[in-house]
């Protein structure tokens, strides 16, 4: 790691400065500059008198350099050729970042000079007195959770207890300084940014890292969280990675600038500055195969020269593969030490120079000589620093040592790490070249340690080396059916889980561990084909034939947590029934949370009400929670009691965490969550794009099951807003996947479309069977939570059907099991319908109290279809005045969610009371929403749903739906009407 102006007077350029040069290099700004300054530079006098700015020496030259004032950087020391362009990028970014602060990443293929560019920011930066951090990610550690992110934050560890004492303890426990808890992800990204703030001081701040597909998941989490969060922070983030390698980074709302190979000039021009005498035949070969990689330009030309005596040409290989070839070559030369070394150093990957002296005692920085004066290395003997010149380097390293000698480094490593359980674990693991419990142990317990960071994919790789490392018999057969069951139910890597089974069952032929086996085979039977029947078979028998059920077992609980998704999903009172029984057998008891969660979201009408003050609690403590699965699973105990925006917070967190690379089952869930947060709430348009992102994750992944929650939601949306087509298709699918396969939960969900579907379109008898079919008028079957999703639907249905009897009988059941006190939402839903049923003369008493319940407006759909009925029942009653109010409030409500059915329907209604015609007919660019109507002029410019939505960062799918929306506002029925029709309202101006 490189550290420019850093130790304690890191975020202080001048008294870094002061320190370094002394006072007689630092001049006040001159006096005709601090009226007017605008520049970025926080030592400039500006606009305070007796500010300073930095004066230092030219990198080899006697005289001064002064700071320049104009808004322009220095020229970088070096010439990179035909980089102008990025070069000017990189001089905008360090200013843009100095005065405000910004985030950008460079990426392109290997060689093509990336880690030149972060070089040229670096010297731009420190030569403009910006201080630096600057890292670089380790493939070796890749899963030891928050290692880079001690090696960015070394410097400033000083510094920690200027942070808050919350703040101190997480980022000190994620670090590994101090013990405690696992702390939250959030928290501990929220740490370093404030670390990275308290460093800078009153200067800005530039943070380096190169080949971010190689930091740590967790420590890449953390950084990408800091750097989307940057503006306003005077501190820059400037990244890199290959292309072709999968990143946190790329994406996501992160400026990013391709490294495209040289052109053929610039090319030819970089070859004739290095090798001016090279042969011309030479020349136009390594022209040839180099195609622009500047890397290769430079390294080519000799070993071409070299070996031109023995071939005239040669096929062109990979260009990787060339280049690393080329780098063992280069090292082949060396002495036996330096390679030695060279390996520790590409084998351990910290870069701490502490390590090989440990090793291979005081001599072995002088052994490192020879690769030093090759441009192999650099390294850095005042920070006791190490870094190879270029990645494929310590790639190439490692690929020409032989099995042995690595085996010997890593120990010798590991060693060296007693105080670094996880990192010494992986070495042993590395160094051991037979199966060996002892160090088996060890790696579990790292993967137990890391997957309760949160870090799911780190936590799989470390309990897969460890089966790896267990001798055949009932632990290594554990072990692999524990990693098949993170792969199906937490990881995302449901593909795997035949081969994990199949070598479990190999490794253990008696089933010892049978519960393991189970817990994998049925998440794998759920989530795969969802087969709901044979996984409760399996499961419940394997935790039944448990004479001792431990509530302290990590394996039993997981396998009850899954025991009660898949009741969920079977949606019937016989699965349920032997869980009381079964839960009531272990000893202790099983942590509260699945309790809270077989009521809450099983049974919520029934046995939801005891337990809502301690799922309040869960849920209070989420923020500060790190593992994503039990985050998921307290939010989906709160689903049907309404409690989705209370979890949004943390639930988001899941999904980023998912989205950077981490579990990705968690991820699904939580979306799951999210949407039908944003349903309820009326934000119908984001619902939708969770919906997308959840199908494409679900089929990416193999979860048929999962994916029919995001169908389900979509459908809803499709149905409300009157597309029979599209809602109507989604819920007979639904029900011909469900059926054979018991799962009564989607059962339940294809009635719900079809009913509100029907609603919407004045079919009344056909909205109240299928309302009906989830749970008959007057009664709220057991172990049926959707039905309190769809009470409101059955209740109107049957009032528009003429079926007040069994409407009444609905509302009466609500109110018997007090279904208002589990959520304000159910409480709206209550009162309104209780409003519909109600004779004349009482009516208005329930409608009113509907809409007095606190925070009815948090959803709009409900309140408003509530307005409409009560808005029907005043214009019978002839008090026109305040129908009009309701249903006008109502026609808003719906033509904001695009709800047109009812939106025709309230506007019915409104005209017979006397409504405004100008307000009904309202149209043209005025009925247009702002985006709308952005959609609308790109479209019109000739622009693609594709181009569209990457320009405004929506989906082509949410745009075609947007332009569905605009086109009988505006009167046409194609793209090509849309510029006459936007063009004819434009105002005229004189």
């Amino acid at each position: 790691m490189r550290i420019v102006l850093a130790g304690g007077n890191v975020g202080r350029p001048e008294a870094a400065l002061r320190a370094r040069h002394g006072d007689a290099r630092l001049t006040p700004c001159p006096a005709s500059h601090r009226a007017e300054c605008r520049c970025p530079w926080p030592w400039c006098g500006g606009r305070t008198a007796g500010s300073v700015r930095v004066v230092t020496p030219d990198d080899g030259a006697a005289g001064p350099r002064q700071r320049p004032h104009d808004g322009q950087l220095p020229a970088t020391d070096g010439m990179l050729v035909g980089r102008e362009h990025e070069l000017k990028v990189v001089e905008e970014f360090v200013l843009r970042a100095a005065s405000d602060g910004d985030a950008l990443v460079f990426y392109g293929e290997a060689g093509v000079g990336k880690t030149e560019l972060l070089d040229a920011a670096e010297e731009a930066a420190a030569a403009s007195g910006v201080p630096v951090i600057r890292t670089v990610g380790v493939e070796v550690e890749t899963d030891l959770a928050y290692a880079a992110l001690y090696r960015l934050l070394t410097p400033f560890l000083s510094q920690l207890d200027g942070l808050s004492g919350q703040q101190r303890s997480t980022l000190a426990t994620a670090l590994g300084l101090d013990e405690g808890p696992p702390p939250d992800r959030l928290a501990v990204s929220n740490a370093a940014l404030s670390l990275l703030g308290l460093a800078r001081g009153d200067g800005p701040l530039l943070v380096i890292v190169d080949d971010l597909p190689w930091l740590d998941r967790m420590s890449a989490a953390v950084l990408a969280f800091v750097a989307r969060r940057l503006v306003g922070a005077r501190i820059g983030f400037l990244g890199a990675f290959r292309t072709g390698e999968s990143s946190f980074f790329d994406g996501g709302g992160l400026a990013a600038v391709e490294v495209m190979p040289l052109g053929q000039t610039a090319a030819a021009s970089l070859i004739d500055r290095r090798y001016p005498a090279l042969a011309p035949r030479v020349r136009q070969q390594v022209l040839a195969e180099a195609a622009g990689n500047p890397l290769a330009l430079l390294e080519l030309p000799a070993r071409v020269a070299d070996r031109n005596h023995e071939r005239q040409t040669a096929p062109a290989l990979p260009l990787s593969q060339r280049l690393e070839h080329l780098f063992a070559a280069r090292v082949d030369p060396l002495p036996t030490p330096t390679r030695r070394a060279l390996l520790l150093a590409a084998l351990d990957a910290t870069g701490d120079l502490g390590i090989l002296v440990a090793a291979f005692g005081a001599n072995a920085i002088d052994d490192l000589a020879p690769a030093e004066r090759a441009q192999l290395i650099r390294v850095n003997g005042e920070r006791r620093r190490l870094a190879f010149r270029h990645p494929l380097m310590r790639s190439a390293v490692i690929a020409m040592s032989t099995d042995q000698q690595r085996r010997d480094l890593h120990a010798a490593i590991a060693a060296q790490m007693p105080d670094q359980p996880d990192r010494r674990a992986w070495h042993l693991a590395e160094a051991a070249e037979v199966p060996d419990e002892s160090i088996a142990v060890l790696l579990e317990q790292t993967a137990d340690r890391i997957l309760r960071r949160g870090d799911a994919v780190g936590a799989l790789s470390a309990l897969l080396r460890a089966a790896d490392l267990t001798p055949v018999g009932r632990d290594r057969g554990r072990r692999l059916a524990r990693a098949a069951y993170i792969g199906a139910e937490v990881t995302g890597d449901i593909g795997s889980v035949p081969r994990l089974l199949a070598d479990a069952q190999h490794a253990d032929p008696g089933g010892a561990d049978a519960l393991a086996a189970a817990v994998a085979t049925s998440a794998y039977l759920l989530n795969g084909e969802g087969d709901v029947n044979a996984a409760h078979r399996m499961l419940f028998g394997a935790i039944a034939a448990r004479e001792v059920l431990d509530g302290e077992d990590n394996g039993l609980i997981e396998a009850l947590w899954f025991l009660i998704a898949i009741c969920v999903f079977g949606g019937r009172a016989e699965l349920w029934r032997p869980m009381d029984g079964l839960m009531g057998r272990f000893r202790p008891a099983p942590p509260r949370y699945l309790t809270v969660l077989a009521k809450a979201f099983g049974d919520p009408a029934h046995q939801a009400l005891p337990v809502l003050d301690e799922l309040d609690g869960l849920i209070g403590g989420l923020s500060h929670e790190p593992d994503p699965a039990y985050v998921a699973r307290v939010a989906i105990a709160g689903a049907y009691v309404d409690r989705q925006r209370a979890c949004r917070g943390p639930v988001q967190t899941v999904v980023d965490h998912g989205r950077e690379g981490g579990a990705v089952t968690s991820q699904i869930q939580a979306e799951v969550i999210l949407a039908n947060d944003d349903f309820f709430a009326g934000q119908w348009d984001e619902a939708l794009e969770l919906c997308d992102e959840g199908i494409r994750l679900c089929e990416l992944h193999g979860y048929p099951l999962l994916r029919w929650l995001y169908v389900h939601q979509d459908a809803v949306i499709a149905a409300a807003r009157g597309r029979t087509e599209r809602a109507r298709a989604a819920a007979e699918a639904m029900t011909r996947w469900a059926a054979p396969r018991g799962v009564g939960l989607l059962l339940a969900y294809g009635h719900g479309i079809e009913a509100l579907l029907s609603l919407g379109h004045g079919k009344y008898q056909e909205a109240f069977a299928h309302a009906s079919s989830i749970t008959p008028p007057g009664k709220l079957q057991p172990y049926a939570p959707y039905a309190l999703w769809t009470a409101l639907d059955l209740v109107e249905a049957a009032v528009r059907a003429g079926l007040r009897t069994e409407a009444a009988r609905h509302v009466a059941a609500l109110r018997d099991l007090d279904i208002p006190a589990i959520s304000p939402r159910l409480a709206l839903v209550t009162a309104g319908a209780a409003g519909m049923v109600s004779p004349d003369g009482r009516f208005v008493d329930h409608f009113e109290a509907a809409l007095a319940v606190a925070g009815a407006e948090r959803w709009p759909f409900d309140r408003a279809r509530i307005q409409l009925s009560y808005g029907q029942r005043l214009r019978h009653g002839r008090a026109m005045a305040e129908a009009r109010r309701h249903l006008s409030d109502a026609f808003d409500t719906f033509q904001r969610l695009d709800a047109t059915p009812w939106s025709a329907l309230a506007g019915k209604e409104l005209r017979a009371a006397g409504g405004s015609r100008g307000k009904l007919q309202a149209g043209g660019i005025a009925a247009l929403t702002p985006q709308q109507r952005e959609i609308a002029m790109l479209a019109a410019a000739g622009l693609t749903n594709k181009q569209i939505a990457e320009r405004l960062f929506l989906s082509p799918r949410t745009v075609s739906t947007h332009l569905y929306q605009i086109y009988p506002k505006l009167g046409v029925t194609t793209r090509a009407g849309l510029r006459d029709a936007l063009s004819s309202e434009e105002p005229t101006t004189e």
